[in-house]
């Protein structure tokens, strides 16, 4: 009997040794820290759509400045154009608000 007593205690210890070895790699295993970039193939897509889209509404923000800007430039052109037109010296000359042109009244024509 002491023989099957002294085995079951030495399998009790060899389970008990062998638990607390599993349990120490398991725990040495999840103290791991892993450290990654964050750049992978999505977040890279990511990256070029988003600039991508940024050209591109740089690009529209750009065309809808250069037609304002030539809108506001014609309005310029106008404003002067009317000033000397009602600052002109010659009696027949009046200022057409449809055509925004400077005309003579005699005949219709534009003064340059």
């Amino acid at each position: 009997m002491t023989t099957t007593l002294s085995k079951r205690l030495c399998l009790t210890a060899m389970l008990t040794l062998g638990a607390i070895m599993y349990t120490t790699s398991a725990m040495a295993e999840t103290n791991r820290l892993v450290i990654e970039s964050g750049d992978n193939a999505q977040t890279r897509q990511s990256a070029a759509m988003e600039k991508e889209q940024w050209n591109d509404t740089r690009t529209l923000r750009h065309k809808v400045n250069k037609r304002v800007e030539k809108e506001w430039d014609k309005e310029d052109v106008a404003f002067d154009a009317k000033d000397n037109c009602q600052k002109s010296s010659n009696f027949n000359a009046y200022w057409e608000d449809n055509t925004q042109r400077c005309l003579d009244r005699r005949t219709g024509r534009q003064i340059q």
